[in-house]
Parts: structure tokens; sequence; C-alpha cells
């Protein structure tokens, strides 16, 4: 394929796995110019992602080059279920979804990445989830030369990389009051902070996943944080993003022992708490874990100039009382004007099972209250 006379530009689609693999240097330099990447457009993720969860022939990664040089990056990979469908790699256990672009080349590469991407697509619809405000896929989309639809993703928080005091004082007066007694008991226990070298990641990434685990038992944990795969793809992945300095794994030890550990993904962009696990019985010892954690990834932000400290996905109640911004991502669909009518049918699934969820998530309060009732109906 080719991106016309603009410029130097040539577009190709790579499926071979042996050749993702290959592109590691290419990769990282191309990550490194690009501002709206997040940790999971590494190649150290999505290739080993793609090693846990991809498919024999399902690999889509369009390619742009100025010459030798990789200037523009698209990597998914196509599913059927039901509708034939082009998706990022990294699945659901990914916060972020972006397409690479070369800053310096940002005028050229973008539509020719869009129309290298319209022409990979053929029979199938692109659907670009959880795209972070400012991405570089917004773009993208921009230059789509087929049908598209924009609609709402996962809800994300965020705060700015500043002194944890400022971070306190963000808070009401009782709230940060209490923070403050809580870091002072947190403090008084002796809690000792290690960060694993990429030698110690594939025990640490075992001790947080056993501690992940114990934490949430009997709480619903994340079914998909216990199987084997996940814990192959951690384990990959994070060794080789702590060693590129896109990756930070911490272990806090008492009395010489592991009683929590977080791994933290990192851009120039931001410092994002993926994963962290942590033994119940410090509630006995009054230890706030999550504020412990947030101190922690804030002064390092800081000390490092990455501007945002991200909680990732989700919108839990103990993250609201630091009064983030709330960063909504965007879910783009986008196929050729032949498959508009599969695009719409797409998109009616979406929004379908969207509205089914919400409708879930209220009616869960009301079920939970009759359940106590019951249960006090049985003690009477």
């Amino acid at each position: 394929m080719s991106a016309g006379p603009a410029a130097a530009l040539s577009v190709t689609l790579c499926r071979d796995p042996r050749q993702f693999a290959a592109l590691e240097e290419q990769w990282n330099r191309l990550v490194r110019s690009c501002p709206a990447a997040t940790p999971f457009q590494s190649h150290a993720w999505l290739h080993s992602w793609w090693l846990s969860y991809g498919k024999d022939g399902r690999l889509r990664i369009v390619l742009v080059r100025r010459g030798e040089e990789l200037v523009g990056a698209a990597a998914l990979m196509l599913v059927h279920r039901p509708l034939p469908l082009l998706v990022p790699l990294g699945g659901a256990i990914t916060d972020y979804f972006d397409v690479l672009v070369s800053a310096e080349y940002a005028d050229q590469v973008v539509p020719a990445l869009a129309h290298g991407l319209h022409r990979a697509a053929r029979g199938a619809v692109v659907d670009l989830r959880e795209v972070r405000p400012g991405a570089a896929a917004e773009g993208l989309c921009k230059h789509w030369p087929g049908v598209g639809a924009r609609l709402t993703d996962s809800t994300c928080m965020e705060l700015p990389a500043l002194p944890f005091d400022e971070l306190v004082k963000r808070m009401p007066a009782s709230g940060a009051q209490r923070v403050r007694a809580k870091l002072r008991k947190t403090d008084a226990a002796g809690i000792e902070e290690r960060e694993a070298g990429e030698q110690d990641v594939p025990r640490a990434v075992r001790t947080l996943l056993r501690l992940h685990e114990k934490q949430w038992r009997g709480r619903g944990v994340t079914p998909e944080h216990l199987r084997p795969r996940f814990a192959e793809h951690l384990t990959r992945a994070s060794r080789r993003m702590v060693r590129t300095g896109e990756a930070r794994l911490t272990e806090f030890r008492l009395d010489g022992k592991v009683v929590a550990a977080n791994l933290t993904l990192l851009s120039a962009g931001l410092s994002g708490g993926y994963l962290y696990g942590a033994d119940p019985d410090l509630r006995a010892r009054k230890v706030d874990v999550a504020t412990l954690l947030l101190r922690h990834d804030a002064g390092r932000a800081l000390a490092e100039g990455r501007p945002v400290v991200s909680f990732l996905r989700g919108n839990e109640p103990y993250k609201n009382h630091w009064r983030p911004e709330t960063v909504v991502s965007q879910r783009f669909l986008l196929a050729t004007g032949a498959l508009a009518p599969l695009l719409r049918l797409h998109e009616s699934q979406v929004t379908g099972r969207e509205r089914a969820v919400d409708a879930l998530r209220e009616a869960l309060p009301a079920a939970r209250d009759w359940r106590a009732r019951l249960s006090e109906l049985r003690v009477r």
C-alpha cells in the first residue's frame, strides 16, 4: 500500500508475529516520539499480551514507514464475536488504546495510517476502545475515509502530580485530617519501601498476585487476575518494562516480610497504578494501604516530571476522596462505506449492552437492600 506523493511514506500490514517481535527497537523509538502514548502502547506490553492471548492468523498491525524509519503504527487483531471486528491488541486487561504517530511527521502519517487501516479493514468493522481524550487516534478518525460513530467508554480518574501535602489539601478538611492521622499510624508501623529490579520481577509479580488474591478473597476478585496466562503476561511485560523504565514494581515490607506490592506503569505523560496487592492483616495495624501507595506514586511522579498520576479505569468511591479529575475514554467505530449497515448493527448491540449494564447497576443497591431485609427476617 502506498501513502501517496505527499511524502516518502509506505504503509504495510504486518500479520506475522515474528515480524512483530522483531520490531521492538523501532517500536520503542516510535513510542518515545509520541507525546500522547501511554504505557499500554509499549512493545513490551503489546507483544507480551499477544504471546499470552493472541490467536494464530488474527494479527493485523498497520505500519507506516518513512524510508526505513517506523513513524506510525496501529496494533490490532481480527476477531469474530459474532461480527468480524478489528480490535486493539491488549484486550480487556489494557486500560488505554492509541495508535502511534511520530509527532515530527504527524500531518503526513495520520492520513496515511487512516487509509492503510481502511484498506486493512475490508470486511470488518474497526472497534477502537478506551481511547483517551487527546490521543493520536482522534486524528486518525478525522481522516477516516469511510463511516464512523463515536461512543463513550470507561471512566478514569486522574490527579495532577503535586507534593503529597498539596494533594491532601484538595480534600475536605475533615478528610484531610483523617488522612494525616492514618499516615502517622502507617509511618509508625515502620513499613519499608523497595523497588524490584529486573531480575527480581518474576518473584515480585508472584508475591503481588498472591497478595492481590488474598486481599480480594470473598469480595469478588477479577477472575482473569487469577489465571496463569495473566501471570505469564504480567511477569514477561513487567520485566521488560522495568528494564526500559516503563514500569515500577514496588514492595512494602514490615518486619522483613512483603505485606504489599504495587505495579505502576509509566510514560512521559502519566504514572498509572495498574495493580496492587496487600495483606488484609494490615487493617489491624491501622495501615491505610491506598494512601500509602498514592503517596509513593505521587512523590515519584513529581520527581520524574510526569504531570499526571492516574488511577486508571474505574470510579471506585475511595478514589473520589481525593477530588480527582474525571476523564471519560472514547470508543470509535469505523468501517468502509459498504459496511455501514454492519457498523450500525454493532453500534446498536454495544449501546444495548451498555443500557443493560446501567440498569443492572441501578438494580444492585435495591437487591442488596432486599437481601439485608431477608436476613433480618430470618434472624427474627
